[in-house]
């Protein structure tokens, strides 16, 4: 009996703790996926592995000249994808095709990205982005994230107030943030009136081809012109830009730009401009077809607004558009329909350089003034058509209704928001689901790195009262950002092969050096875990070649499998280029250094990643 008490107990006891420790005493539904209403922030944001955001996020990278890559709500940083920088990461700059692309430029300031619409709704083929530091526009395909084109854009400096793309992608406006003379030619600013010009560029994409061609020019006054968006809709033939230093200052803006107590919107039918210029309506300049205004009349008007404004942006249904007046404390809510009107009727009060000034009165609708919100910038819009504007100087969001001017919600960002971007906010169907604030200041946020601050990207859930529920430190400089349904996207995960390209070689015995005076062309071969530039030679992976040959490189990835990708190196020749499955790269250098130089597989691709090397002998002159 003594025996058995101590034993039971103790197994009663382990049964007890085995119990306490390890049974799921909670209710049932505790197990299953919170629902969306009682989720708590961590879970609305979080993404278990295995599983993928809803959203992509492409935000600008300001002056890296790269566009950064987010998932939505997590906001994980996926990729970054060098647009108008080099970017030796993935050798983007040094191989053939980028290397031209970017030609003597080391840098960009990519503002403002657009993806390419149909019927006014992203379609996931395209990304556009512009350069404010070199003038130059690009196209990205959104099947491999890789950058197809850039194009220099002539007389003009800056496309700030850009890219934005018709409902069907016909045109992508490129406005200019700075006067300057056609073809920059060097006039005195003492003749700025007269002389210099804030030129619009009307560019298209041929997407079969890949390339962007400017189709036409537009001569506007020398003032700066800061943001745009296209009409949708009613008014898919018309598009609204903003302007400032209408003053025409030409130093110390600060002040003497802000003197007028109204600035102007340009409202141009650019469809009307297209058949001004079929019909010859235009000057050749500099090998352009350009539009002045002054001269080829029609197409554009000027709507007053308050000061110094920065965004104006269409509401999905296509019949507002709505300025933030910056220096002013308002945005102030205009009809298209009203509009349209207006310029039927003349109903004009004069005109500026030539361009007709519609009547204000005759076509805006109500000024919004939120109490004690400064410094509006930029407006995006809900499913429910609600509008959400960044205000700068008060670093808040506020929610407001187009149709009344009432003020529903607002929320505190932590600083300075500049511009805001909501999933498919600026489309004829917005999702209405988050909003994400991008924030020019960030101090007290995150750990410090020293006196250069990050900047932060803070997501806030607009399903119903506004909440801050992430925040994400980012790198300079978050201008704008574009928020896509992530199944409209269809990414290749490997290069197809093409027998029609004469610089691929896809079967190791085909792998050649072949030598033409002082120029040698490499056929070569990358595969796990080995180069071979020549098949037949005593060490296949080697390449030997003369001091001052032009040697050109094209090596074929052989691996067709995804996330094989493949680099190639060569010690103290400052090259680096990528190769990803299936695809063939080239690269293009001069010998120019005698000696030996090991070669080397900059991207781990297997167990024998190590072993992937070679050598670059170039025997010296006599």
């Amino acid at each position: 009996m003594k025996k058995w008490i101590p034993i039971a107990s103790g197994l009663l006891a382990g049964f007890v703790a085995a119990t306490i420790s390890f049974a799921d005493f909670s209710n049932s539904t505790n197990n299953q996926v919170a629902s969306s209403t009682t989720k708590s922030d961590a879970e609305k944001v979080y993404v278990p592995f295995g599983e993928k955001d809803d959203y992509y996020l492409f935000a600008s990278g300001g002056h890296s000249g790269q566009m950064f890559i987010y998932g939505v709500p997590s906001m994980r940083h996926i990729r970054t994808v060098p647009v108008f920088s080099p970017d030796s990461a993935t050798g983007y700059g040094f191989d053939e095709h980028s290397k031209k692309l970017l030609g003597d430029y080391t840098w960009g300031d990519l503002h403002h990205p657009a993806f390419s619409e149909t019927n006014g709704d992203y379609d996931g083929k395209y990304m556009f982005a512009t350069d404010v530091g070199n003038s130059r526009a690009a196209a990205m395909d959104l099947e491999t994230f890789t950058v197809k084109d850039i194009i220099n854009v002539p007389n003009t400096s800056g496309p700030h107030c850009a890219a934005f793309v018709t409902q069907n992608t016909e045109y992508m406006f490129l406005p200019t943030r700075f006067a300057v003379p056609i073809g920059s030619e060097y006039k005195s600013l003492d003749d700025y009136s007269d002389q210099y010009r804030g030129v619009m560029s009307a560019v298209t994409f041929d997407q079969n081809k890949d390339k962007l061609n400017i189709a036409y020019q537009v001569a506007l006054p020398p003032w700066s012109y800061d943001l745009s968006d296209a009409g949708k809709k009613s008014s898919a033939d018309w598009a609204v830009m903003t302007t400032y230093n209408t003053e025409e200052a030409t130093t110390n803006l600060e002040i003497n730009a802000s003197q007028a107590d109204r600035d102007f919107i340009v409202l141009f039918n650019w469809k009307e401009l297209v058949k001004m210029v079929a019909d010859g309506q235009y000057d050749e300049v500099t090998g352009q077809k350009m539009i002045f205004p002054e001269k080829h009349k029609g197409g554009i008007y000027l709507v007053p607004v308050a000061k110094s404004p920065h965004g104006v942006d269409v509401t999905p249904d296509g019949k507002h558009f709505i300025a933030s007046g910056k220096l002013a404390p308002s945005m102030t809510v205009f009809s298209f329909e009203k509009a349209f009107e207006a310029i039927e009727k003349q109903d004009f009060a004069g005109e500026r350089n030539g361009i007709p000034i519609i009547n204000y009165d005759s076509i805006m609708e109500r000024e919004v003034n939120p109490e004690n919100a400064l410094g509006p910038l930029h407006t995006q819009f809900d499913d429910k058509g609600m509008a959400y504007t960044t205000m700068f100087i008060s670093s808040e969001i506020v929610k407001w209704d187009p149709k009344t001017g009432e003020t529903l919600d607002r929320v505190p960002v932590q600083y300075s928001p500049g511009h805001s971007v909501a999933a498919e906010g600026d489309t004829v169907a917005p999702d209405g689901k988050w909003l994400i604030a991008l924030n020019k200041i960030a101090k007290d946020s995150y750990l410090s790195v020293g006196p250069s601050h990050p900047e932060s990207m803070q997501l806030i859930d607009i399903s119903g009262k506004m909440k801050v529920i992430q925040s994400s430190p980012v790198n300079p400089e978050p201008h704008y950002a574009q928020i896509i349904k992530a199944d409209k996207i269809k990414t290749i995960e490997v290069y197809p092969k093409d027998e029609n390209n004469k610089l691929a070689t896809y079967k190791q015995d085909q792998a050649r050096i072949e030598r033409n005076g002082n120029e040698v062309h490499v056929y070569g071969i990358a595969m796990r875990s080995k180069f071979i530039f020549d098949a037949k030679a005593k060490r296949p992976d080697v390449i030997e070649v003369n001091q001052g040959d032009k040697v050109f490189i094209h090596l074929t990835n052989t691996d067709f499998d995804e996330d094989i990708t493949h680099g190639f190196a060569i010690n103290s020749y400052n090259l680096n280029i990528e190769v990803q499955p299936g695809q063939t790269n080239t690269i293009e250098f001069t010998a120019d250094k005698a000696g030996t130089f090991p070669l080397y597989c900059t991207n781990f691709c297997s167990a024998l990643h190590q072993e992937m090397t070679g050598y670059f002998l170039v025997k010296p002159n006599k």
